[in-house]
Parts: C-alpha cells; structure tokens; sequence
C-alpha cells in the first residue's frame, strides 16, 4: 500500500476530478463511491452521503472557509484543500467497502484530519473509484477555524501507517520475508510491433501500434508496471532501514516510479490519439487498467 499526497488546492473540483478521473458537474451523485466521511449536516440531501451531488461535496469541503477569522496554513496564502491517495499492490486481495472505509478512517486520523476524539476536527471524504485506489479530499481549516496540525514528517507518517494496516488487514506485504518480490506475479510479456502490409490500410496499421502501446502501458501486466512495481517495493524496504541514507534513496525511487508511471500515461494518451481507435478496442485482448498513481513527497 503506497500513500501519495498531491499539491493542495484551492478548490475542491480538482481533487474530486482527480479522484474520479474524468471531469465532474455540479448534478454528478457521487453516491456509493463515497466510502467514509465525518458526521454530516441533515438539511443536505437528508445526511446521507450517497444523495449527494458534486456541488453539495464542494459546499461541505469549502465551508469552513467562511471561518472568521480562521488561521492561515504555514505560509499565509496557503491553498487550504487537501489530498492524499493510498494505492493497493495488485496482489492484494479485494477490499470490501467496511475494510475501505476503515483504511480511510486510520489515515484521516494520522493525517492529522480527525485526531480521536476531537469534535471540531477537519471535513474530509473518501472515495474508493477505481480498483485498489482510495482518495481521501479534505479542508485543512478545522470547525474551529484553526489549521489542522498535521505530522512531519508527513510521508513517512503515512507510509508506517499503511505498513500497520496491511497487517492489521492481513494484506500480502510489498516483498514478504523468504519470499519472491510480488512483481514476479505480473509476467511482462515483450509486444510485438506488427509488419507492414501493403493492403493494409493506415488506420489499421495505426490502430495496431495503438495496441502495441497499450500492451506496454497496461497496469496488470505490462512492462513498465512490472519494472515499476520492483523500484516501488526497493523503496519500501529502503524505507524500512534505521540507517540515515535509507529514506533518501527511497524518496530517489519513489520519484523514479512516478515517471515510469507518467511514462504510461504518456503511450495511453498517443494510442488513444492515433487513428483507428475504434478498431484498437477490438484489437485489445485485455483492457488497460485504470493508471494509478506512483508514489512521491510533498515538496516543501
């Protein structure tokens, strides 16, 4: 499990979009994709969050905005919408939407959003949309217009708390002791770039070199995502070390495996670019998973 914290904002529209992975309207119902949240207010869609709309979220998270006064973030001008995102290992096994929500309970908690018993902590929601993935959206101003105080360091915080976690859920770990790396279980087959026929017309030839990088981009067995897999669990046993030089290596990984992931992104978004799309979808054996995040550190 690799938490990832992405630049905080000023509006919540960005974080839910991410989330969601495609933009959001105002009359979107998030619905069943929202997995956790504090106690909510009862005049909206009678408290229940699977009757909410996109724009009753982004009322509730900018709320305490209107805070007077309330105090500013670190520096002044701060952006006050927080986000964080936890990624499964493909070799986990399913999580069911209680596990889900008790995942995203435990993070708020140690992100400093919800300290245990505090009745003027932060708003928050989380949402669990595509496989393995949980997003945790918030408003770093508290009910009581302080700024939330939140760990430092905050991604090694995280990352220990996703290590409890996956043994307290009884989660495969990233490399198990005596064991092969989990990567091993994600065979990258090498693609074949198709030859050039003559009757072949060059939407077919282009809907197949789509393929070609799709193969090489997909999530569940591609390539990349093998490599990328190893460089993530070299991290986390970087991370693991007492010694002084572990986390930096580790932190030197973890942005190795981000641009390995943006490498992915990068063949998707010129396969779907080619001509022939259409035949590229029949072409297809399997389905690229939905791109997942790699790991990074908030920059500071």
């Amino acid at each position: 499990m690799i938490p990832y914290v992405n630049e905080a904002e000023f509006f919540p529209s960005i974080p839910l979009s991410r989330a969601l992975d495609r933009p959001v309207a105002e009359q979107d119902v998030l619905g069943d994709l929202v997995v956790a949240s504090p106690p909510l207010p009862s005049r909206i869609a009678g408290g229940r969050p699977a009757g909410w709309m996109f724009a009753d979220w982004e009322d509730y998270l900018l709320a305490p905005r209107s805070l007077h006064p309330y105090a500013g973030g670190p520096n002044a001008n701060d952006p006050e919408i927080f986000h964080m995102a936890v990624r499964l290992h493909p070799a986990y096994r399913a999580l069911r939407p209680p596990e889900w929500a008790e995942i995203a309970q435990r993070l708020a908690r140690i992100a400093g959003l919800a300290p245990a018993g505090d009745e003027h902590a932060c708003r928050w929601v989380a949402l669990q949309v595509r496989p393995g993935r949980l997003d945790v959206i918030a408003n770093l101003i508290r009910e009581d217009g302080a700024w939330a105080r939140q760990p430092y360091p905050l991604a090694r915080t995280l990352m220990e708390e996703c290590r409890s976690i996956e043994a307290d859920l009884g989660l495969v770990p990233a490399q198990p002791h005596g064991g092969r790396p989990l990567s091993v279980q994600l065979p990258a087959q090498r693609p074949v770039l198709p030859r050039t026929v003559a009757e072949q017309s060059p939407p077919a030839v282009a809907a197949q070199l789509a393929t070609v990088m799709c193969q090489l981009a997909n999530e569940t067995n591609g390539p990349i995502a093998a490599v990328r897999g190893l460089v993530e669990q070299a991290a986390h046993r970087l991370q693991e070390l007492p010694h002084a030089y572990g986390p930096d290596a580790a932190h030197q990984l973890e942005l190795i495996a981000r641009r390995l992931y943006g490498i992915q992104q990068n063949l998707e978004a010129t396969a779907a670019d080619l001509p022939g799309a259409g035949q590229r979808a029949a072409l297809t054996t399997h389905a690229p998973a939905a791109p997942r995040p790699a790991p990074a550190r908030r920059s500071r």
